[in-house]
């Protein structure tokens, strides 16, 4: 009387339903908002009197993020086409966690190192937003440099939940290598 679905399919609707989930978790909409917003603070921000993204160094790693960010969503597309034609999940969920999980966090941290010690997480008794904690002081530097600390650490998590990328990297291996 209780039962969901079919009897004994229990455990392929759990993987069905967290291949789904690891899909999500990528972000690859979310990513490449995040980089187009990384591009502005970059042309934004200055290094020895020119825009941070006319370094070459830190273009190399954008233009890296960009790449590898490019490559997740083909890989998601191509995914989506298999979903499409009627076949199954398969480790392409696994993939997607694991590279969309690395570029979010890859995002964060080129996001922190752009607004530089604007993006300090903390001002002392400095409220972020006045009349906060008895502050009336406005927060140091510009308004999308006041949460990349925090979104830095916040990201930190992504590659844990949802099964860790260790576990999702073992799950690869019995998938496609059958270790």
């Amino acid at each position: 009387e209780n039962l969901v679905g079919v009897e004994n399919k229990g455990w392929t609707y759990a993987k069905f339903l967290l291949a789904h989930e690891r899909s999500g978790i990528a972000g690859v909409a979310r990513s490449k908002r995040g980089v187009e917003k990384l591009r502005e603070i970059a042309a934004a921000e200055t290094l020895d009197g020119a825009p941070l993204i006319k370094d070459f160094d830190f273009a190399r790693k954008v233009s890296q993020l960009e790449i590898d960010l490019a490559a997740l969503e083909i890989t998601e597309l191509r995914t989506l086409a298999g979903e499409q034609a009627g076949k199954g999940p398969g480790p392409e969920s696994s993939i997607l966690k694991i590279k969309g999980t690395e570029i979010q966090q890859r995002l964060t941290e080129l996001t922190l190192e752009a607004v530089g010690t604007y993006g300090t997480p903390y001002y002392g008794n400095i409220a972020r937003v006045p009349g906060d904690a008895g502050s009336n002081q406005y927060p140091v530097g510009p308004d999308y440099a006041q949460h990349a600390a925090a979104t830095y650490f916040n990201m930190r998590k992504t590659s844990i939940y949802g099964g860790s990328n260790e576990i999702q990297r073992n799950i690869i291996s019995k998938m496609i290598l059958g270790l």
